[in-house]
């Protein structure tokens, strides 16, 4: 019996947030240094990566797939990913995390 599509559907995870001001130079260097090799280390792939320069939206917005949804919430869950974010939060302001099937289009 073949599995569920939805099952086999690749996930994203859409995460925005706004860079505290007068944090963004340490940001870079986090982000740069630590934030993206432990997201790739945790298995996820970098899809996509937008900064807003005008206008009344998340200052930045990254997109990292896994092949499933499934898998997402499982490295959501860890306390690797905790640390993580936490560490992310010191830079940024009104984060926001979202997980979805990734459709191949830009989503928010």
């Amino acid at each position: 019996m073949p599995e569920n599509r939805d099952a086999m559907a690749l996930g994203k995870l859409i995460l925005t947030w706004d860079i505290i001001p007068k944090q963004e130079q340490e940001y870079f260097e986090f982000v740069v240094r630590d934030f993206l090799p432990n997201v790739q280390k945790l298995g996820f792939q970098l899809s996509d990566a937008w900064v807003t320069v005008y206008g009344d939206q998340p200052q930045v917005l990254v997109g990292v797939i896994m092949p499933s949804v499934k898998e997402i919430f499982q490295v959501l869950g860890s306390d690797e990913w905790a640390e993580l974010a936490n560490k992310l939060k010191d830079f940024v302001k009104n984060y926001h995390q979202k997980v979805t099937k990734a459709s191949g289009r830009f989503q928010f």
